[in-house]
Order: structure tokens, then C-alpha cells, then sequence
């Protein structure tokens, strides 16, 4: 097994053995103060100062691979180790790590290390792979900043970069997004619209097809140019069952750009999911 992969699965598997973690520090956290920002979409479990630790479990019912028409359901665990003073917040949620911040009370920044599994020929179920080359897993940086359009964070506008050697690339995301009621603890349903744009390293990466591999998977050779990738819109909503176990829903569509919808690795034009996460916060 790649080493990286096996790194990988550390990691996650690393979450159950931070429940005792979680229990050394949860009595250091206040019980009124209010997120970094009020919004589902930036998650903030420290209760307004030092240590927030929440974990769980998810489950997704999503495509096996960007462009697939094969779908599956997913569990893994989830959850996130985080430290906050004052505006500024460190942070381990899942596959990121980093920092984020508020600036200026309306401004949202964020910098962190991702990773970015690589896609496998069995990750088709159906062969729809067979002959593809297995990518490499990856780690990138990213570059997110949010503004708010108001005082109460229910209207914003983001962009994120993300960005990784040659066998990554480049990708950009613009993004609109509203937040329907008005609680200021993180709690509520909110939505977004996004658009996409990648270079030709990593549009080839999910959808390129090269020489070599046009003779052994018998697929046309297909090389992308960088531009417009997809667009779509995500919601999410968070429920607060308790003081400390939080249900969070969230279901996605996102579109291909005419470039990709003729790639042969496209089975269909979109993409589509929906997963549920239960957390006990600490």
C-alpha cells in the first residue's frame, strides 16, 4: 500500500483517540460566548476562547469519483481539534489543517494545508476506470477569504484558491452565500452558490485522458485546457440537539462546464450528494 495512503489512514483513524483528549480539556471552554462567525458553513467549537473538540461520525451517499454515474454510500469519521484566541483560530478539521480569522469584524481569512486523495481504478465498480493510470495523493495550500455584506454575516462573498505541484494544479472558487434566520451561534440553514475554475493540470487530473492511457483504457485522448470548470450550489443546515451534540445535514449539485461533459471519464453532465454528520462537542 502507498505510504501516503496508509499516512492517511492514520490520520483519520487518529480521531477516535482524541475523544480522551476531549475530555481533558472540555471543562476550560465558556458556555456564552459566540463563534468566530456566525455561519454552519465555519465550524467554531471552542465557545468563544482555548480548546473546542468535537467528534463524531458522517455518512455521504455521493459519486465514486468526479464524473461518475456510479454512486455509494460513505462513512467515515469526523470532527475537529481546535484552539481559539480572541479573532484568531488554529484548527484540524478532517483532511485540513490551519488558521482562520476575523478581521476587521466583517473580513474572514483563512490559510491551510489540505489533502487530496488520489483516484484509483477500482474505485469504479463497473470498470469505467480500467486501463487509467492511479493518481497519486496529494497535499495542497489554500487560500480563502469571505467578506460580509452585512453586520450579521447573513450575506457574503468568498474566494478560494487551492494549489498543489504540477500533478494537482490550480483551483479557484467563487461564491455567493445567504443564511436564513437569525441565530448568531452557528446553528441554522444556509446556502450558497459557487462557480469553479481550474488550470489544465487539474482538470486533466479528474478528466484528462493521455496517450498512454488512450491505449490501455481504449478511451479517446482527451487534453483540457485551463478555464471555467463547473458551477453549482450547496446547502447546509446545523441543528443543535443539545448543548453538545450538534446534527449537521448537507446536500450539493454542482454542473460541468461543455469541455468537461466530452470528456469520456464524464459519465454524466453533474454531480450530485448529500451526507449527514452527528457531533458531540467537548
Amino acid at each position: 500500500m502507498h505510504v501516503v495512503r496508509v499516512l492517511h489512514m492514520i490520520v483519520r483513524y487518529l480521531f477516535v483517540s482524541c475523544i480522551f483528549i476531549g475530555w481533558a480539556f472540555s471543562a476550560s471552554a465558556g458556555e456564552s460566548d459566540l463563534p468566530l462567525v456566525p455561519s454552519p458553513s465555519v465550524k467554531d467549537f471552542t465557545r468563544g476562547e482555548g480548546w473546542g473538540i468535537a467528534l463524531g461520525l458522517g455518512v455521504e451517499y455521493e459519486s465514486a469519483y468526479d464524473g461518475s454515474d456510479e454512486y455509494e454510500f460513505e462513512l467515515d469519521p469526523a470532527g475537529a481539534i481546535q484552539w481559539r484566541t480572541d479573532n484568531h483560530l488554529f484548527f484540524w478539521e478532517g483532511i485540513e489543517l490551519g488558521w482562520r480569522a476575523k478581521m476587521f469584524d466583517n473580513w474572514l481569512l483563512q490559510v491551510a494545508a489540505r489533502y487530496e486523495s488520489g483516484r484509483e481504478a477500482d474505485d469504479s465498480d463497473d470498470g469505467r476506470l480500467d486501463g487509467l493510470e492511479d493518481q497519486d495523493d496529494e497535499f495542497a495550500g489554500v487560500l480563502e477569504v469571505r467578506w460580509s455584506l452585512d453586520s450579521d454575516w447573513r450575506n457574503w462573498i468568498a474566494g478560494r484558491v487551492m494549489a498543489g505541484d504540477s500533478d494537482l494544479g490550480l483551483l479557484g472558487v467563487a461564491a455567493i452565500g445567504h443564511r436564513f434566520g437569525n441565530h448568531r451561534n452557528g446553528s441554522g440553514t444556509e446556502l450558497f452558490l459557487f462557480a469553479t475554475f481550474g488550470d489544465d493540470n487539474f482538470l486533466n487530473r479528474d478528466f484528462g485522458v493521455s496517450t498512454r492511457e488512450s491505449v490501455t483504457s481504449g478511451l479517446p485522448e482527451t487534453d483540457l485546457n485551463g478555464g471555467y470548470r463547473s458551477s453549482g450550489l450547496t446547502i447546509i443546515d446545523r441543528r443543535d440537539l443539545t448543548n453538545k451534540v450538534h446534527l449537521i445535514c448537507e446536500a450539493g449539485f454542482e454542473y460541468y462546464s461543455s469541455d468537461i461533459q466530452d470528456s469520456p471519464i464524464a459519465r454524466k453532465d453533474y454531480e450530485a450528494e448529500v451526507g449527514m454528520t452527528i457531533l458531540y462537542q467537548f
